[in-house]
């Protein structure tokens, strides 16, 4: 494992199964317990919760047509809204670097909220636009510097096996 051995000044992760079951892998190899973090859960989608494209587009026709022009958070029915995901997101990045002014601190989450971590290091708001590919088991890298966050690295699978990645 890419992170095997490396000495973490934290590990945080998601709550949700998914990246919960991806940081025990990182504590096997690290031996840094995981501490879950509900703001780092992904965004949640209201009515479009576990549905696929198709679905999506045959029951909130009108809805998906527009996120398909130009997607945004706040088209998603009874979902929890880009001022309060991109909020959460800040509020559980800020903490997570307020407890660790020196080393590495891995977070286990998912694609939105690394697409609102990055938006927010070139000072955008995402509202649901993705420009950055991010595939499962990626590394993406924030570094601080002088006060100063940069984006040091994006969706780097080079660790996973060519076969598994699309």
């Amino acid at each position: 494992m890419r992170l095997a051995g490396r000495r973490l000044a934290g590990l945080y992760t998601s709550d949700l199964k998914r990246a919960f079951q991806t940081s025990e892998a990182i504590q096997a190899a690290t031996g840094h317990q995981p501490q879950p973090m509900a703001g780092l859960r992904e965004i949640y989608l209201g009515e479009w919760e576990g549905l696929r494209t198709d679905e999506l587009a045959e029951r909130f026709p009108a809805a998906w047509s527009s996120w398909n022009e130009e997607p945004d958070w706040d088209l998603v029915p009874a979902g929890e809204g880009a001022a309060l995901f991109e909020t959460r997101v800040a509020a559980a990045m800020d903490s997570i670097l307020e407890s660790h002014h020196h080393g590495d601190v891995v977070v286990v989450t998912h694609g939105g909220v690394i697409q609102v971590a990055l938006h927010r290091v070139v000072g955008r708001a995402s509202r649901g636009l993705f420009p950055f590919k991010i595939q499962n088991a990626s590394i993406s890298v924030i570094e601080k510097r002088d006060h100063r966050l940069i984006i040091a690295g994006v969706n780097d699978t080079s660790h996973l096996d060519p076969a598994l990645v699309p």
